[in-house]
């Protein structure tokens, strides 16, 4: 039998060396974060999402990774690891790991295998040309910090191919000794605990570019051998894809429930915002028209932001310079010609009404909402950070030394604390939101219960309903106890919505609802949504 636990998961993303210090040396680690799964119990997710905690040269926030079988001796061990994965299964929650398996660091024993002898057996398990391909500068994936995708590799005597930065070489995908490593990586974090893998940068994974030969076919069947492989290892094992892919290839990605088991929805984050710089909620609308049927065991994930930049390179020139104007005007805010590197609350200017709409229309999309760590309380950015460490600042736990996070001199830290401004951690933390009602935490913890109560939401279909009012997303899931509404006003006023509600008498129930709005008239189709404002409601019929 299925366990299809994902649809009615809340997946809270951590970056470890950021989340808790527990040995006092500045830098985040699994004795720390093991500190703080009560307050993740408290917040009721229930899937933990680690970014990369291997061995890495750190020029990449982990993401150029030098032993896959290993953790950062910073972090902890792999013991500690172990004690993290059972305390969460203790409380609950399930944990899934980056896969990050397009490349390795160039610090890697096997791409210094790779360079050092050209009859090694490492040396075809990365990509390399003798000449340097004609089009090296295109399809570079961080304009501006990035020139090119092919480097001159001087021991090598030869040109190796680097989808990202210069210091991550590319695996070859097409050696099948790389995808029979990539297996045995897999099984090995399987059976320390973790239940599945946010696979990192899928579509330059199944990539082929600078090979003279390679398997013929298409090229997305390789998400079918991963994903047989884990569903063989571990049946509720999930694969979540990176791939901000446009809608047409959907099917590509999730097969016919035989590849990615979920699939970031790149395209409806980026519209989302579209709607929320405009105050008008039919980007939403159109996109959530626009997206295809999929497999009934997919699911698309949905999230405000992560821990890279706000990705708008699929948004046509004029919409994304309308959300650049909205959310990032300065140039220091944008990144790589595409993007925005800010997080959520100081784009939507700090303002809690309209952030924690932004939290419950995520919420209840028709799929699986992810959060960022701290954006539940509204932490900052650190825009004198490199790229896109600004939104890796250490998480504010409290207003004393280092906001909680370590008691290491300041100096010594991963990443400075935010300290001045309305985003600083003497006002702005955990601590100060805890118990509070009308805080943003609370507020988002009943969201986190609510959805968790309404598994309607993550597994039955949605309606798009009419509101008749364009500032409105409306949508609608029916079940054998009746109706989940749910109104979402994207504009800062206050609107009046027409809905034809079933007929015969019906019992409403606000599940959820922000303060001002009045929802009293619902039982004959009618409500007055406050500006950015928002409500759950159940319509039952009366018995």
């Amino acid at each position: 039998m299925l366990d299809l636990w994902y649809k009615n998961a809340v997946i809270y993303c951590i970056d470890v060396e950021t989340f808790q210090d527990g040995n006092d040396d500045g830098v985040g680690d699994f004795a720390g974060l093991i500190e703080r799964l009560d307050y993740l119990e408290a917040l009721e997710v229930t899937c933990i999402w680690l970014t990369p905690f291997y061995p890495t040269p750190n020029r990449d926030n982990g993401y150029d990774i030098t032993d896959f079988y290993a953790v950062d001796p910073r972090l902890g061990t792999l013991g500690d690891f172990v004690n993290f994965a059972r305390a969460a299964r203790h409380r609950g929650m399930r944990v899934i790991v980056d896969l990050v398996v397009n490349h390795t660091s160039v610090d890697h024993p096997w791409f210094q295998a790779a360079r050092s002898d050209p009859n090694s057996p490492y040396r075809d398990w990365y990509v390399w040309s003798k000449e340097k391909p004609e089009d090296a500068e295109d399809g570079v994936v961080f304009p501006g910090v990035q020139d090119s995708t092919w480097t001159w590799d001087e021991q090598a005597g030869a040109y190796y191919f680097h989808r990202f930065y210069e210091h991550q070489a590319d695996l070859n995908i097409a050696n099948p000794a790389v995808t029979e490593e990539i297996q045995k990586i897999m099984g090995f974090w399987l059976e320390l605990g973790v239940v599945g893998f946010r696979l990192d940068a899928v579509p330059f994974l199944i990539e082929y570019t600078g090979l003279d030969s390679h398997p013929e076919g298409d090229p997305h069947e390789y998400l079918t051998e991963l994903r047989r492989f884990l569903s063989w290892r571990k049946a509720e094992a999930v694969l979540l894809a990176e791939a901000n892919i446009p809608m047409e290839m959907a099917d590509e990605y999730f097969g016919r429930d035989d590849r990615m088991t979920m699939v970031f929805h790149f395209m409806l984050n980026q519209h989302l915002f579209l709607a929320l710089a405009r105050g008008d909620g039919r980007p939403v609308v159109d996109m959530l028209r626009n997206t295809p049927e999929i497999p009934k065991t997919g699911q698309w994930a949905h999230f405000l932001r992560n821990h890279d930049e706000l990705d708008l390179g699929r948004l046509s020139d004029a919409d994304r310079e309308e959300v650049f104007q909205a959310f990032g005007p300065d140039p220091d805010m944008q990144i790589y010609h595409r993007g925005i590197r800010r997080r959520l609350a100081p784009m939507l200017d700090g303002d809690t009404r309209r952030i924690a709409m932004a939290f419950s229309l995520m919420f209840t999309l028709p799929g699986t909402p992810v959060l960022w760590y701290g954006d539940e309380i509204g932490m900052g950015d650190d825009l004198t950070q490199t790229e896109r460490n600004s939104v890796r600042t250490p998480m504010q736990w409290n207003g004393r030394r280092n906001a909680g996070f370590s008691t290491a001199p300041a100096e010594r830290l991963i990443r400075p604390v935010i300290a001045d401004g309305p985003f600083g951690f003497l006002g702005l933390n955990v601590e100060e939101q805890l118990d509070r009602p009308e805080s943003l935490f609370e507020q988002v913890r009943r969201m986190v219960r609510e959805r968790r109560s309404h598994a309607e939401i993550g597994w039955m279909p949605y309606e798009i309903v009419d509101a008749r009012e364009p500032a409105v997303v409306a949508l609608s899931r029916r079940s054998k106890d009746g109706q989940i509404l749910t109104l979402h006003n994207l504009a800062n006023r206050a609107v009046e919505v027409r809905l034809d509600v079933p007929e015969g008498p019906v019992r409403v129930h606000r599940l959820l609802a922000d303060g001002e709005s009045d929802l009293h008239g619902l039982e004959q189709g009618t409500a007055r949504l406050a500006p950015y404002g928002h409500a759950w409601i159940k319509l039952e019929p009366r018995g």
